[in-house]
């Protein structure tokens, strides 16, 4: 059996990034709530601010390239997806509403059908 171990590369200058992005997070709560009584415009331009600065920070950590990284080849992966047309949409979704029609009504049949047998048996006197 092959095991390999996972090493941290980005050390501890990654983890005092990911301090300060936390802080920064947890600065732009307490500045919102501190600062109440302030225009909401200004608040949530600060909060807004506090936010890309801490993004861009979390960026620069291994597990922020990594992120990136993914969402980079996830919009490749997208631009490879055969979309449906429209009439195949449509086409699809009525299978689907009819499909559930007919589900339900066959629950409800049985639902039916077992309460019947439930009273009938909860009503004998014994």
């Amino acid at each position: 059996m092959n095991a390999s171990t996972e090493t941290p590369t980005g050390g501890s200058l990654d983890s005092v990034k990911w301090i300060l992005v936390f802080l920064l997070l947890g600065g732009a709560v307490f500045g919102n709530y501190y600062y109440g009584e302030m225009s909401v415009l200004l608040r949530a331009g600060g909060v807004v601010a506090a936010v890309v600065v801490a993004g861009l920070v979390a960026m620069q950590t291994e597990k922020g390239r990594n992120a990136m990284a993914f969402a980079k080849e996830s919009r490749t992966e997208v631009r490879k997806v055969v979309w449906p047309t429209r009439q195949e949409a449509v086409q699809t979704t009525g299978i689907v509403l009819v499909a559930t029609l007919i589900m339900s009504l066959i629950m409800w049949g049985l639902d039916s059908v077992l309460y019947y047998i439930v009273n009938f048996i909860t009503s004998l006197q014994v």
